[in-house]
């Protein structure tokens, strides 16, 4: 009698994988605006989004400085949006302006971390969101760095002023757009990385 040859037991049969093996990646492309591209590519619009917001809040404040009067606001449109300049020692809604020197080394370290993180990046959105974060960082960074009274201490220019709310600037627009950005990213469920939980869609499913 003629003895069958038998295939090995530690071979892998395709036909028999799940994909459920444990530690297996399961994960997906889950950004198709981004999918494939180049990790340059995406170092790119980070950078570019970070250095137009920047620029603009440079530029809006300078401005300001120019053409309004501290006290005298201008009515844009309406009551509803007015150019009114202050000089801002705290963070938002003027909250802790004994403090600056405090907020202006954590605005440097979230400032260096997105730097450190972008090198990460696997998503347009990511990368839209950490350039909008960057650039409205740096911007109210650079007033209290370079603005008067001192370094460090410097007073932020803001003159935007909408009914019930602070008074803000482009660089605080960025940041608010930023946070709204990593919200959605993060309840779309899309990685840093650009990649999607395929266990959790299946859940949801």
């Amino acid at each position: 009698m003629q003895r069958t040859r038998r295939t090995p037991l530690s071979e892998t049969d395709p036909s028999h994988a799940t994909g459920d093996e444990p530690g297996e990646d399961r994960t997906e492309p889950a950004d198709s605006t981004s999918a494939g591209s180049p990790s340059w590519r995406l170092t790119a619009v980070f950078a570019v989004v970070g250095l137009v917001v920047l620029g603009l809040d440079q530029l809006t404040k300078a401005l300001a400085l120019r053409h309004l009067t501290p006290g005298d606001p201008v009515d844009v449109i309406g009551t509803f949006l007015r150019f009114n300049l202050i000089r801002n020692p705290g963070a938002a809604f003027s909250l802790g302006s004994d403090f600056t020197p405090v907020i202006s080394t954590i605005q440097i370290l979230v400032a260096i971390a997105v730097v450190w993180f972008s090198r990460r990046l696997g998503s347009a959105g990511w990368a839209v969101a950490f350039g909008f974060l960057f650039g409205g960082a740096v911007g109210n960074i650079t007033d209290r760095v370079f603005r008067e009274p001192s370094p460090f201490h410097g007073h932020v220019v803001d003159f935007l002023q909408l009914p019930h709310w602070a008074i803000f600037n482009v660089a605080d627009m960025a940041v608010t757009s930023a946070a709204v950005l990593l919200v959605i990213q993060t309840l779309r469920g899309i990685k840093l990385d650009g990649t999607r939980d395929i266990a959790r869609d299946a859940v949801k499913k």
